[in-house]
């Protein structure tokens, strides 16, 4: 008997991207993604961002840190590699008479020398990257010695970590050896991804505030990437069943009674202090 093993494949890094692309390209992520603002506002105190300071957001979205932290008069660079979000925050920022640079950037390839800046910032951005060491690498990479980079990451056992888990379970399995993306959102994972920085992980909840359990699935349904794609990729029948353990989840989380819906999203502030 042969005792060679099975190794799992290399992954297509390139496909995965394509087809992640499409999940952010589609539905319209900033009609949901101002509700998280004040994520991107307690993670530019946490890392203490500072009036004139070089701050970059990594896939940025809507531009949530982004315009937390050039409100605090820092110099930002808003990226993404989905240009139409990067044009809802050009918007944003315009309509606030705010100064900030953006740019079309790939989080596992960004176009900036080495030490660069002084914080790099991610709201639930850069955790859904598919290469996830050479993610991290490039956070890394691009800020100086001594500087930080902050994240907001939704944890494996909070609501959205439960959210993704549900929709994972309605679609064809992952290719082996791809890491789920709330690995980000646990103190292991984040010390695996970065090893030797000293990292402060302290949880936080988000509040959900919809109409109702009905209201929150149709939203995310209508406007969330992930959500929205597992939904098209659905027959009639399979939309009723991820439908329904949806509304089972929101029951279960909701803190509001039976007549609105207040749900806690579990997500780590971290604070990552570089070495170089």
């Amino acid at each position: 008997m042969s005792t060679a093993t099975l190794e799992s494949p290399a992954l297509d890094y390139a496909a995965l991207k394509q087809r992640q692309h499409a999940v952010w390209s589609s539905g319209d992520y900033a009609i949901l993604g101002t509700t998280l603002q004040i994520m991107g506002e307690s993670l530019c105190e946490a890392v203490d961002v500072r009036a004139g300071s070089q701050v970059l957001d990594v896939a940025a979205g809507n531009g949530n840190a982004t315009l937390a932290a050039a409100r605090r008069f820092a110099h930002v660079t808003s990226t993404d590699y989905v240009d139409a979000l990067l044009e809802r925050g050009r918007e944003r920022a315009a309509a606030e008479r705010l100064q900030v640079a953006f740019r079309h950037a790939d989080a596992e390839a960004l176009p900036f020398a080495d030490a660069h800046f002084d914080v790099a910032l991610s709201t639930v951005g850069v955790m859904f990257t598919p290469n996830q060491p050479q993610a991290a690498a490039e956070l890394l990479r691009v800020v100086r010695p001594g500087g930080r980079i902050g994240l907001a990451c939704w944890t494996p056992e909070g609501f959205i970590g439960q959210v993704l888990k549900a929709v994972g379970r309605h679609l064809p399995a992952p290719p082996a050896g791809l890491n789920s993306p709330l690995r980000w959102g646990t103190e292991a994972g984040l010390r695996e991804l970065f090893p030797g920085q000293r990292i402060q992980a302290t949880p936080r909840e988000f509040m959900f505030r919809y109409e109702s359990a009905q209201h929150w699935v149709d939203v995310f349904r209508a406007f969330y990437g992930p959500v929205h794609r597992a939904f098209a990729a659905l027959a009639p029948d399979e939309q009723k069943g991820l439908e329904g353990e949806m509304l089972e989840l929101l029951a279960r989380f909701n803190r509001a009674g039976a007549d609105s819906l207040v749900v806690p999203g579990a997500y780590l502030e971290v604070v990552i202090d570089c070495a170089g």
